[in-house]
């Protein structure tokens, strides 16, 4: 059976890492490109500034020459340069300063496209510094072209800087929010299906356990998992009718055969008183009257399995002593298996109290035991064994026989079901439904498992009254 108990195995955390993943990848797509739109704005700003800013210096120079360029540039500085952080400076061929607010020439510029990019120190006892972006450009001297003065005409962008700095921040704390946002959201979304989930689940495990009746509860919602339910429903419907009718006509069957069998028998019998005793007729009609006993047998083991399942057996449930119960089965049969030479080992724990149906209880683990022998070579090993945990019996029967097959474990609590290596051997391949439907009444577990070599059988019994148990 599957587990989905794990983390991150359950249906709720798959949706929430999938809600969480959906909305991170969106939100980040999102706040990516605000960053990108909001900071190539301010940019394209100061780009735009300083072109401007350009553009009237060069209109300047081309009229006055550079006496008016200095005039405008000084001007400029005593009264805009500090408030708008624009930067001049103008430099003969010697980059010794004429003009500027800045103190020198920048050695140790990176390039940035026509830009070129540095870094300004404050008179600010702490020495900050600024960064800045600038254009350069070189104005020929009149009379003397190989001596161009220099011109430099930037911006500081420390501000820029700041202002990304603080959107990245604020990118950061809105991820850690979006990511707690977006699990309470999944959580609550994988909480809201997995319910409908449980209880689609619950009413599974109940059918499973032999309540046929159980239906899946549908809300108001009407949404795909209530389709989904209700589908189940109709299934489910579809199959207890399916199987009510299977029942009713195979318990039919058992029922009206069982008189003419039961006369059948009878005159055989008076035959057989009739003939001699050592005649082919009466060898015959011996065989003929074990023919009428086992399909009898059958007949009977039908109608008790189908009174069992349907919870109508006079079941006398209290309180008895299981070890000593399963000590008994043991005794009863081994002599069967010291016929064949087998060796029958038990580990019984003493004093193991469990609630049921004494008589049912010993129909059921004979049944197993007695396939055990019946299976298991002759000089083979059997064992059973019984301890209590925590609120349960278990017991276990193992052999070392043949075995079954792995795809095949699940049929041999069908009813007439046989394996095709048993189905030249007596029996009706009754006996594991009756057990199977006996251990179900009790609200118990069969399983069977492999023994390498061999099988074993593992019977869980709860050791408190079950509800909806018959008591007499």
């Amino acid at each position: 059976m599957l587990n989905v108990n794990k983390p991150f195995k359950s249906y709720a955390s798959k949706l929430t890492a999938l809600y969480i993943v959906i909305f991170s990848i969106s939100t980040l797509i999102i706040f990516y490109f605000l960053y990108l739109f909001s900071t190539a704005y301010m940019q394209q700003q100061l780009e735009d500034a300083v072109n401007a800013e350009i553009q009237g210096l060069a209109e300047h120079y081309d009229k006055e020459g550079i006496e008016g360029l200095q005039r405008v540039i000084l001007f400029r500085v005593e009264r805009y340069g500090q408030a708008d952080n624009t930067i001049y400076l103008l430099v003969n061929h010697n980059a010794t300063p004429i003009v500027g607010n800045i103190v020198k020439w920048p050695s140790s510029a990176k390039e940035k496209g026509k830009w070129i990019e540095f870094s300004l120190k404050s008179d600010l006892p702490s020495d900050e510094s600024y960064l800045a972006q600038a254009k350069i450009f070189k104005l020929p001297k009149p009379g003397d072209p190989e001596r161009p003065y220099g011109l430099l005409v930037g911006k500081i962008v420390q501000p820029l800087v700041d202002i990304k700095q603080s959107i990245q921040a604020a990118i950061a704390w809105g991820i850690v929010v979006m990511i707690l946002l977006s699990a309470l959201g999944g959580t609550l979304l994988g909480r809201k299906a997995t319910k409908k989930i449980a209880r689609i689940n619950q009413t599974t495990t109940s059918i499973m356990s032999g309540n046929m009746s159980e239906r899946v509860p549908l809300s108001k919602e009407a949404d795909d998992l209530d389709l989904v339910a209700a589908n189940l429903n109709v299934m489910l419907d579809r199959i207890e009718t399916l199987m009510e009718d299977i029942r009713r006509v195979s318990d039919n069957i058992a029922h009206d055969l069982r008189t003419p069998l039961s006369r059948l028998r009878h005159k055989l019998e008076e035959s057989l008183n009739k003939s001699e005793s050592d005649s082919e007729l009466a060898e015959s009609l011996e065989k003929s009257i074990e023919a009428a006993d086992s399909l009898l047998a059958t007949f009977n083991a039908l109608l008790r399995i189908a009174k069992i399942e349907a919870g109508h057996v006079e079941a006398g449930f209290c309180e008895i002593e299981i070890s000593s119960l399963i000590k008994d089965i043991v005794d009863f049969y081994e002599p069967l298996a010291e016929e064949k030479q087998q060796t029958l080992k038990a580990d019984i724990e003493a004093d193991v109290k469990a609630y049921g149906d004494r008589n049912l209880l010993f129909q059921a683990f004979a049944n197993i035991l007695e396939n055990a022998i019946k299976y298991t070579p002759d000089h083979g090993k059997i064992s059973v064994s019984l301890n209590l945990s925590d609120d349960q019996v278990t017991i276990i029967i193992a052999d070392t026989g043949p075995g079954i097959p792995e795809s095949e474990k699940e049929g041999i609590f069908v009813r007439f079901y046989r394996l095709d290596q048993s189905r030249n051997s007596p029996g009706s391949g009754l006996g594991l439904s009756m057990t199977k439907a006996i251990i179900n009444l009790h609200k118990g577990s069969i399983e069977p498992e492999s023994n390498q070599p061999g099988m074993r059988m593992v019977v869980q019994i709860p050791i408190e009254a079950p509800k909806n148990t018959l008591t007499l």
